[in-house]
């Protein structure tokens, strides 16, 4: 409520004086690269897909309203078809959506798109970005190329799609292990489709008493919704001492020493479930024991990208496909010809930049003729008419002919917060909102005159007594 008063606190004058320097160098990195500055629009046209929007009523045209933009990602699309080859802006966008520690409903972005290139090109770009300001802002020299995975590898490995490199537990499978075993909580999960999956902390298992452990147990029931939490301690001869050893065949566990290269004083820890619970469970758990055992230098900088997401995800209660990122979204050229037949195989020339385990910015090479775009829209459950009305402009201006073009968004509050080692992007914003969506200084959103409700012809109903 006091923020004025927050605000005079010398770490906040740090960082908002970093954020300034941040979006400076920024600006400056495209202006050398011949990037121009064109401002799109705050006032648009909802487009009923992703995140919630912000609604505008018109006053003007009765029950039409405005939707304040999610991101610009229409709009610099029409300028790459206009013939802007090098587009940036530093915008401001919004998202009704629930809230976070690293989520704001408004918010700050790098936004830039440049035609005739390929993914290669974008990734390149934004490397020279990242390193510009880690030398010129932290004093570190980054090694060019960033490191890469796919998105399947990062699932594999650490089961996030913004893994935190800075530490190791990688994640192992042993899915196979388990289907030589008659250990039923094992042999039962991969039965019904699932998997054996774990990770090894190195030597600090005398810091894990049986509390210690069913605590973490508790953490991957109740946030995750996993069914247990099965461990191993390698004593000083070298072997494995379990609750569940007796119950796990000797040449299975032998094996599973061997899997995880396993050295005196280190404790493995297993989930047997679905892939979705033990992606989530064991990734919790890594980022959990990193924090816990301090197995990183919270200085550190790791930044690394994700490329090759799939194109479409199930959901499973509408019964269809959804687009990953976004229905713009180009396929890998050799993923084309099973765009109709097999969605689910199709990977995308999409690729988010992580730093330290948070997604800094994402992006994409976009489709570029209507033909392809269409097929996206069938896939989608959108249909013509329905895409006509969503996106008409866009797929008449892709009918006047189109480049191969593409880019990205970087999140500029998360990217401060993380060059300034901070947990919190309400501690990067001069006047955030709380996670409740508050303004609390200026009590916003807050009630209106009865009069202007009359002018936007707006009635607001009574709330449900509770």
């Amino acid at each position: 409520r006091y923020r004025y008063i927050d605000l005079r606190r010398e770490q906040m004058q740090r960082t908002l004086v970093l954020r300034s320097a941040i979006i400076k160098t920024m600006r400056d990195y495209f202006a050398d690269n011949d990037f121009i500055d064109v401002e799109t629009p705050i006032l648009g046209r909802s487009t009923p897909e992703g995140a919630r929007d912000y609604l505008v009523p018109s006053r003007v045209h009765w029950g039409h309203f405005f939707a304040l933009p999610q991101s610009p990602q229409l709009y610099k699309q029409i300028l790459m078809v206009a013939g802007y080859d090098r587009y940036v802006q530093i915008a401001r966008c919004f998202r009704d959506e629930d809230l976070r520690a690293d989520r704001q409903p408004e918010f700050t972005q790098l936004d830039m798109e440049m035609s005739f290139v390929d993914a290669e090109d974008v990734i390149g770009m934004i490397d020279g970005l990242m390193k510009k300001l880690a030398k010129e802002l932290l004093g570190l020299e980054l090694t060019l190329p960033l490191p890469r995975m796919t998105y399947d590898q990062a699932m594999e490995r650490y089961g996030s799609d913004a893994p935190d490199l800075r530490y190791g537990m990688q994640i192992v499978d042993c899915s196979d292990l388990a289907r030589q075993s008659e250990f039923r909580v094992f042999r039962g999960a991969v039965d019904a489709g699932g998997f054996v999956r774990g990770i090894k902390i190195d030597k600090r298992a005398d810091e894990f008493s049986r509390k210690r452990i069913d605590e973490l147990t508790d953490f991957v029931k109740h946030d995750f919704a996993a069914k247990g939490l099965a461990w191993f301690r390698v004593e000083p001869d070298g072997s494995l001492w379990s609750p569940i050893s007796k119950n796990v065949e000797p040449a299975v566990i032998e094996q599973l020493k061997s899997r995880f290269a396993c050295e005196p004083g280190d404790l493995i820890l297993l989930l047997a479930d679905t892939w979705e619970v033990t992606c989530k469970g064991l990734n919790g758990l890594r980022r959990r024991l990193a924090a816990e055992l301090k197995l990183f230098d919270p200085k550190q900088m790791h930044f690394s990208w994700v490329v090759e997401f799939p194109m479409f995800e199930h959901d499973a209660e509408e019964g269809r496909w959804v687009a990953m990122h976004h229905p713009f979204t180009a396929p890998r050229p050799q993923d084309l010809a099973q765009l109709k037949s097999d969605p689910q195989a199709c990977r995308a020339q999409a690729y988010d930049l992580i730093v330290n385990g948070y997604e800094a910015g994402g992006g994409t090479i976009r489709i570029h003729d209507s033909e392809t775009q269409q097929v996206v829209f069938d896939l989608l459950g959108i249909s013509p008419e329905m895409a006509k009305d969503r996106f008409g402009f866009l797929l008449d201006a892709l009918g006047y002919g189109a480049p191969p073009h593409g880019g990205i968004a970087l999140g500029i509050d998360r990217v401060v917060m993380l060059f300034a080692g901070l947990d919190n992007i309400r501690d990067c914003i001069a006047f955030p909102k709380t996670q409740r969506a508050m303004d609390l200084m200026t009590e916003a959103p807050g009630q209106v005159e009865t009069k202007q409700l009359h002018e936007l012809h707006i009635q607001v109903e009574t709330p449900p007594a509770k």
